[in-house]
């Protein structure tokens, strides 16, 4: 994501169209006051955005801890099997 700093007089001037600006190209403002930055104007993520950040970041991380040929066999009824009732 980009980045752009501005002093806290020009944001003052800007600020309808920098937080246009924030949302369309989706980058990040920091607003400065005396050279020092004191905020941070940044886009909001929809739902289905940080779903997609979320997943991207576990893809490849999992592992399997037991056996594949026991993790794709039937269970329940398909097995052959009909669970206990209680009584």
């Amino acid at each position: 994501m980009a980045t752009k700093r501005i002093g806290a007089g020009a944001f003052k001037q800007t600020c309808l169209s920098l937080l246009d600006e924030v949302a369309a190209r989706h980058t990040e403002v920091i607003v400065t006051k005396r050279g020092r930055p004191v905020a941070r104007l940044v886009p909001i993520q929809s739902a289905e955005e940080i779903e997609e950040a979320a997943l991207a970041e576990m893809r490849g991380k999992g592992r399997m801890l037991g056996e594949e040929r026991a993790f794709l066999e039937p269970t329940g009824e398909d097995a052959g099997w009909k669970p206990e009732t209680l009584e």
